[in-house]
């Protein structure tokens, strides 16, 4: 089912120009650099994890033997990401964020690629800026997502074999949004399209929702919550 847009073509192209113009600066790049991340388990039984970047690329997906595991690819020494971490017995909190004063622009270059570990249960916040983030996140342990979509693009895969109920937040901007959701689980799905349009393939419209056949009936259920912006979400079940 679809939710039609409201806004037209021209006003969405004003949006996202407006937000991304402001991703630009004159900071000249140099050569790029590798810098690796690599936060132990230890006792952690489960973890928040914060990942905010303002412009770049993001790629997460599971498989660290280590809580987190990975690296960052930069070429202007100051936006080297800031990585904090806190430990409470079984409880671990991490944040990791891109400076304030980083934009990108010209032959700016910015990665991150990120593993998480999938035995821990997670609670993960994700703020996306400009470009482009790549969440697979099906082999994870999840307990809740939250994604906050700015001008980029965002590709949200959750299709695994869930152990457990989670529930994902979706917060739309001015860019373009895919949800990829798990079979053989219950799906409940809320959605409200904002100036955007948002598209929901796979699941049956129960007045103010849409749900799967298996919703309430299966013994793992997720819950999808999407508020849509200027941008297009599209839901796959």
């Amino acid at each position: 089912m679809h939710i039609p847009s409201h806004a037209h073509l021209a006003v969405l192209s004003l949006a996202v120009l407006s937000l991304t113009s402001c991703q630009f600066e004159n900071t000249p790049a140099g050569p790029t650099r590798e810098t690796s991340i690599h936060i132990d388990k230890g006792n952690a039984e489960r973890a928040n994890v914060d990942l905010n970047m303002a412009a770049g690329e993001m790629n997460v997906r599971g498989g660290a033997a280590k809580l987190i595991e990975g690296r960052f690819e930069f070429n202007v020494p100051a936006w080297e990401p800031k990585v904090d971490s806190s430990n409470n017995g079984l409880h671990t909190r991490v944040r990791i964020s891109q400076p304030n004063d980083a934009h990108l622009g010209g032959n700016r270059h910015y990665v991150w690629d990120l593993q998480l570990n999938d035995q821990v249960l997670l609670d993960l916040n994700v703020s996306c800026g400009a470009g482009q983030a790549k969440l697979n996140l099906g082999e994870l342990s999840l307990r809740n997502v939250e994604v906050h979509m700015g001008a980029g693009q965002v590709d949200l895969d959750l299709r695994g074999k869930p152990a457990r109920d989670y529930q994902v937040e979706i917060s739309g901007g001015v860019g373009q949004a895919s949800v990829r959701l798990p079979e053989d689980v219950g799906i409940w799905a809320e959605a409200h399209g904002g100036l955007g349009s948002i598209t929901v393939t796979g699941l049956d419209k129960k007045d103010n929702h849409w749900e799967n056949n298996l919703y309430d009936k299966a013994k793992v259920n997720v819950h999808l919550k999407v508020e849509g912006g200027i941008g297009e979400i599209r839901i796959i079940a």
